[in-house]
């Protein structure tokens, strides 16, 4: 009987422990798809000044 309610133990202990580590693998996941879209969106901004900035360099290149 002891072996049957240390195995049921064991795998109780398992599952927990699996839960855990699925937890912390979401809480990563959703952290990482954060970082992900802020700089996503610093791209887009950098983007949009180089833009800016060589609209500005062709106008002035071609009053000279």
């Amino acid at each position: 009987m002891f072996w049957a309610m240390f195995a049921v133990a064991v795998g109780f202990l398992g599952i927990v422990v699996l839960g855990v580590l699925a937890v912390r693998v979401f809480v990563e996941a959703e952290r990482l798809g954060r970082q992900v879209s802020d700089s996503a969106q610093r791209i887009g901004r950098a983007a949009e000044e180089l833009e800016r900035a060589s609209v500005n360099t062709a106008r002035s290149a071609e009053s000279l």
